[in-house]
């Protein structure tokens, strides 16, 4: 299966064509960037998907991050990747950003909790995290000390912007934890290898925002007042 991936949910703009039957990597480019992922993300997908030599056509899936993240990122990576699979009539699967920034470290290591974390701003944090494999703190936007508590006793492996935090958490709480990494943005290999391994009924390509929007429009003017 040839899988055409795309991360716009962070601080970056990236994209990649990955050949699941050979676990290779055919090419790939990231931009980092907090703005203007919308004019950048179609010319590198059509720079992605003209490097790998295979023409748009063999593309089989179309995997994104799907959040949490940037409200407008989300919108903007989810968008490109329908449009994309209506044109090739391909299915798309979305992939949840902390899965992304998990996956590595799920697959090294075979003890303890594998947390990944996000900045959700007010002091709150987008978290989810795994042992064995398995999920043990489904995605949620909550405090550190909630994240950490809600963990278990460790020991943690902690990864994502927001790990700094969580491990301050956990050290404050007495657990043993390891900050691993805080990328801005996951690696989109492991979006497109999360991607092949999803099952199109179900990881469906939506918005997974965890939180209200920090800006809200207006309410509507009342009619007939001032």
């Amino acid at each position: 299966m040839r899988i055409l991936a795309l991360d716009t949910a962070l601080a970056a703009a990236s994209a990649c064509v990955f050949d699941g039957a050979s676990g290779e990597m055919l090419a790939s480019e990231t931009l980092p960037m907090n703005r203007g992922q919308d004019q950048a993300i179609l010319p590198l997908i059509d720079r992605v998907v003209r490097a790998s030599g295979q023409g748009s056509s063999t593309l089989d899936r179309v995997a994104v991050t799907v959040g949490p993240g940037s409200f407008t990122g989300i919108r903007i990576g989810i968008s490109a990747a329908r449009a994309i699979g209506l044109a090739l009539d391909a299915p798309v699967v979305g992939v949840s950003t902390l899965a992304a920034y998990a996956a590595p470290l799920v697959l090294e290591k075979s003890e303890g909790v594998v947390a990944a974390g996000i900045d959700a701003r007010h002091g709150r944090v987008f978290v989810a995290a795994f042992a064995s494999g398995q999920p043990v703190v489904a995605p949620r936007c909550c405090a550190p000390r909630e994240a950490v508590r809600a963990m278990g006793a460790g020991p943690l492996w902690l990864t994502g912007p927001a790990s700094p935090v969580l491990g301050l958490e956990a050290l404050a709480m007495g657990l043993e934890a390891e900050i691993v990494g805080n990328p801005s943005y996951p690696d989109i290999v492991y979006v497109a290898r999360l991607g092949i391994a999803a099952d199109p009924q179900i990881a469906l390509a939506r918005p997974s925002y965890l939180r209200s929007p920090d800006v809200k429009p207006p309410p509507a003017p009342v009619p007939g007042g001032r």
